[in-house]
């Protein structure tokens, strides 16, 4: 169900978030207040605008805060991903906001579990691409001032900054 639900919050929220549905949904209203006079302008007339703005309202909350979870949720996962590690990011994690809640939960502890390993005494490290132990993160900005580092990639340089 939950995967059900999931997958028909996010069409939902493609659809009437296009410009189409904004303008059938301004029609619909523009029909309604010219529809007044034929109707005298009654309680039951107002009624109807009332009712179905209420309704359509009190739904469309659930269906966005569904979509607009998960999309968070995802972005954050991207972000631990990237953060982690630019240069061995995942391309699986392209399509985050397509997984199901319990895909997303064994990443997120995955995501923990890897902090986990790669924290040491509250400083900060990074993993080299080779596999080698980690090293302490530089955290000057690069460089382009002419010398011999400078036209190399961040990690590179930073490497080559560490072992000097």
């Amino acid at each position: 169900m939950r995967d059900a639900f999931r997958r028909f919050a996010a069409s939902t929220s493609r659809v009437v978030g296009s410009p189409w549905i904004f303008v059938l949904a301004v029609l619909l209203i523009v029909g309604w207040a010219l529809s007044g006079p034929v109707f005298g302008y009654s309680d039951t007339w107002q009624l109807v605008i009332n009712t179905t703005t209420t309704i359509v309202t009190f739904l469309m909350v659930f269906l966005i805060q569904n979509t607009q979870n998960r999309d968070s949720e995802a972005i954050h996962l991207k972000l631990d991903e990237l953060i982690r590690a630019v240069h061995t990011a995942r391309t699986r994690l392209v399509d985050l906001e397509d997984l199901s809640d319990e895909q997303l939960e064994e990443l997120r502890e995955e995501f923990q579990h890897l902090r986990e390993l790669h924290w040491h005494d509250g400083d900060e490290v990074a993993m080299q691409p080779d596999g080698n132990p980690p090293m302490r993160r530089v955290t000057d900005p690069p460089t382009n001032d002419g010398d011999e580092v400078s036209g190399l990639d961040g990690a590179e340089r930073g490497r080559r900054k560490i072992e000097s």
